[in-house]
């Protein structure tokens, strides 16, 4: 699951927390989100999925060559952690051509193991949710192919695909990756490289690099390649993403009529 894109409101809360040391190797993080305000939510591609509980199912979210739109209710809480790009399918048990992009029920995948999941999510408070997610994780015993976390590393730093070489074939290279990620290297490494840009929205934004450069470093052909690419994987401008990440940057004026209220940052309820 990736990026969710929209400014945040004061009432809007996303922290995410470091996985046990024993799951690093499948876990990217563990996160809780608190909705402020109905909406559909834009999620950015980035190539991994996340186990999400919403407080009525427990699904796997999976985002890979396109934005999504989740509809999130007012004042939803959501828990989730997120598989790593490249472990998801050892985790899940499944190939991942085989999910639809967005939410599946884990039910539908592991049956009554996700059902008693379901029943203990369900009378736990969300700072145990979290850990329950990660017991469920730990229990699968799942350890992901380690070719395919090397080319996934390989292509998330590589300007050129041909950069890429973690010693299979280039033809295996792409099975593996479709069965892994449900993307080839040419759009693993287009997601990769995308996710890269949006770590530069902060000095976009501060005025420490430009948009050319940016292009230039990345190794788009030109900006106009990096306006594509963005376009395509988000469904806006480079522009328009450097706005939202100012108005992220941005402090919420202060909420006096409800104290609970809390100030949010990146990325969002989920």
């Amino acid at each position: 699951m990736g990026v969710p894109l929209r400014p945040l409101a004061a009432r809007s809360v996303y922290r995410e927390v470091a996985p046990p040391a024993a799951l690093a190797g499948v876990l990217a993080c563990g996160w809780h989100g608190q909705t402020g305000w109905a909406r559909p939510l834009r999620v950015l591609p980035d190539g991994c999925a996340d186990l999400v509980w919403d407080g009525d199912a427990l699904t796997v979210v999976v985002t890979v060559g396109a934005p999504l739109r989740l509809w999130v209710p007012a004042d939803a809480s959501r828990v989730g952690v997120r598989l790593r790009c490249g472990a998801a399918a050892a985790v899940l048990g499944t190939s991942m051509p085989e999910l639809p992009a967005g939410a599946t029920r884990l039910s539908d995948l592991w049956g009554a193991d996700a059902r008693r999941a379901e029943e203990a999510l369900a009378a736990a408070d969300p700072e145990a949710q979290r850990g329950i997610l990660e017991t469920l994780v730990a229990r699968r015993s799942a350890t992901p192919d380690r070719r395919v976390l090397a080319a996934v590393r390989a292509l998330g730093a590589a300007t050129r695909t041909s950069d890429v070489a973690v010693g299979i074939s280039e033809r295996a290279l792409r099975r593996h990756l479709v069965h892994a990620v449900g993307a080839g290297p040419k759009q693993l490494h287009r997601v990769r490289r995308f996710q890269r840009f949006l770590r530069l929205l902060e000095p976009l934004v501060a005025g420490r690099t430009s948009l050319a450069r940016a292009a230039a470093e990345l190794g788009y052909a030109d900006q106009s390649h990096l306006g594509r690419e963005c376009r395509r994987l988000s469904g806006s401008s480079p522009a328009a993403l450097v706005r939202v990440a100012e108005k992220f940057q941005t402090p919420a004026p202060p909420v006096r009529h409800d104290r609970r209220h809390v100030p949010s940052h990146h990325r969002g309820a989920r």
